[in-house]
């Protein structure tokens, strides 16, 4: 009798209220895994849950602000308690906030490097000593296009994504002694509710205009390269995803 690949395990999606969270979290619950459920919407959480269970699997909502380390950490720990381990973290949770560097607030920048890099750093670091007593485990981190180019009006946000790049790269180099594998998943234009939250005008119009003529990735095209890299035998590390839409140039 065949199984499911991710059968007997457990997976912990960040940022899952909404878009390719929320897509990760029902694409690893179709795959076997019970998951948990992290973000601030806890009422979305709660159907999403209500919704993987109906379907027949096992989900758990763990309200967090991941921007807060102690949160972060308790995140782990209920997770490990309450669903028996964690084989899987997904560190989802960002947003965009797009400004050209001459007039950006310096508060966006801090909220993208606290929300972008800070909490995969942290969530990481949580899910790595859990990680290491079972030998195995996989870390994916949502990186982005804007992770490998620089864009004009991006630095920000171009920063952030570059550094989780080169965190995730880092930390594979560290535990490549062991069956841990490290992911950085690097989607293009993908429709979500990011762009809903850039600060600047011409920042908006520009992505806009970028995304005429162009069909977006939807997240559940996103949520099915997490699943194909968490599913490969133990001894196949996929490193990096880079997706784009098809007719997006840049």
């Amino acid at each position: 009798m065949m199984t499911d690949p991710l059968d007997d395990q457990v997976a912990l999606v960040t940022g899952a209220s909404s878009g390719i969270g929320a897509a990760t979290a029902r694409e690893l619950a179709d795959a076997g895994a019970s998951v948990a459920l992290a973000a601030r919407r806890e009422d979305r959480l709660e159907s999403l849950a209500d919704e993987i269970e109906t379907a027949g699997g096992e989900a758990l909502v763990v309200p967090t602000d991941v921007t807060e380390e102690t949160q972060v950490r308790e995140m782990v720990d209920t997770t490990v308690s309450e669903l028996g381990g964690l084989d899987v973290l997904v560190n989802n949770a960002g947003v965009m906030l797009l400004e050209p560097v001459a007039t950006a607030d310096p508060d966006d920048w801090q909220q993208m490097l606290d929300l972008n890099v800070q909490a995969v750093m942290v969530a990481s670091q949580a899910a790595l000593d859990v990680m290491r007593e079972s030998g195995e485990g996989d870390i994916v981190n949502l990186s982005s296009v804007a992770g490998r180019k620089a864009y004009a009006g991006s630095s920000g946000y171009n920063a952030s994504k570059f550094g989780v790049t080169a965190f995730s790269e880092s930390l594979r180099e560290e535990v490549a002694d062991s069956d841990i594998r490290v992911t950085s998943i690097e989607p293009g234009f993908v429709d979500t509710e990011l762009p809903e939250h850039i600060p600047d005008e011409d920042q908006r119009e520009m992505v806009d205009e970028m995304l005429e003529g162009i069909t977006p990735l939807e997240p559940e095209d996103v949520a099915r390269s997490i699943r194909f890299a968490v599913s490969q035998p133990t001894h196949v590390d996929v490193n990096e995803l880079l997706l784009r839409p098809t007719r997006q140039e840049l």
